[in-house]
């Protein structure tokens, strides 16, 4: 089970640890891809954002950064941002502190960036505290669902047309979610590009 929506409450309690939205008076929202990168999937997802100027945030497995990292650079020289997701896609739930952090700080060296992603949005109190001087911890606010095989590619579409301004949405780098991703991501862009809104980096919105 998982919330299409973060709870508007969920977020404030959370917000001086955790990012789950951008506040903007632009019409801009903020597009953000998990677990890449991956040969071949992740140049298909730069070729549908470049036909639309779109910019996103790349939270890259730290074990596939070390295995492509001609992809990590590729995401960098198209206007892209990177951020931190693990080494290896762990769970802050079932890690214990010490190693989760570790996880995460292996990740950094291949992945150079400030932003941070737990896992399935998996992460502690004393995780946070151990990161957060480190990192900026970022959340969202839209999840697409891509990666849910219970649903169809329609209905992942219309899970990632509830954003609003602002709003950080999550897709899928990642072979589970390719089908629904794919189907939805140009239609989204398509959708909310003709309604004058632009895409963004969260990079921009952070100073390293």
């Amino acid at each position: 089970m998982y919330l299409v929506k973060t709870p508007v409450i969920l977020s404030k309690l959370s917000s001086k640890l955790l990012v789950w939205k951008i506040e903007t008076t632009q019409p801009e929202m903020f597009l953000t891809f998990d677990d890449g990168p991956i040969p071949h999937l992740t140049m298909e997802i730069l070729s549908i954002l470049a036909d639309y100027e779109a910019k996103a945030t790349f939270f890259c497995v730290g074990e596939n950064a070390q295995r492509n990292p001609q992809l990590v650079q590729r995401i960098l020289n198209d206007g892209h941002a990177v951020g931190n997701h693990s080494h290896q896609h762990i769970s802050g739930w079932d890690t214990p502190l010490t190693t989760y952090v570790n996880n995460v700080h292996e990740a950094s060296k291949h992945i150079s960036s400030k932003l941070f992603r737990p896992p399935y949005g998996q992460i502690n109190y004393q995780q946070i505290k151990e990161l957060k001087n480190d990192f900026r911890i970022i959340m969202w606010s839209v999840l697409s669902g891509d990666f849910d095989k219970n649903i169809s590619p329609r209905q992942c579409l219309f899970h990632s047309l509830q954003a609003v301004k602002g709003d950080i949405i999550v897709f899928h780098d990642n072979l589970k979610a390719q089908e629904n991703m794919l189907y939805a991501l140009p239609r989204f862009l398509e959708h909310f590009t003709s309604k004058g809104f632009r895409f963004s980096t969260l990079k921009n919105q952070f100073a390293d």
